[in-house]
């Protein structure tokens, strides 16, 4: 059976872009690290680094989320993202998309599952 850390990373892909609006809908505003955990919190684990942060930077570039560098107290500075008006409109439009989309596959699978 194929690694299942490998088969997860590959669904993460995706929705891992609008998981990310998605948390910083809910907060309003994060950075990188920050988002990992919470990520992982949510029960999208295995995250690295390495990904998350071209994402952030890809949704940045594509106008999708605002980035801005702020000093650390204590420590490095942190870039904090927020999302832009078109990342609240491509959340409110994918969302339910995606979530339609999900369902359909979870059905399709368990009923593969039961058979």
């Amino acid at each position: 059976m194929a690694d299942m850390t490998a088969k997860r990373t590959q669904w993460l892909r995706g929705v891992l872009d609008l998981a990310v609006l998605a948390l910083l809908a809910e907060s309003g505003e994060d950075y990188g690290y920050a988002l990992l955990q919470r990520l992982d919190r949510a029960g999208l684990p295995d995250m690295k680094a390495g990904t998350l942060y071209p994402l952030l930077n890809r949704l940045t570039a594509d106008g999708l989320l605002r980035a801005e560098w702020r000093a650390g107290e204590g420590g490095p500075g942190r870039k904090f993202f927020s999302l832009t008006d078109e990342g609240r409109e491509a959340l409110a439009v994918q969302g339910p998309e995606w979530a339609a989309f999900a369902r359909t596959a979870v059905a399709v699978v368990e009923r593969g599952v039961k058979a």
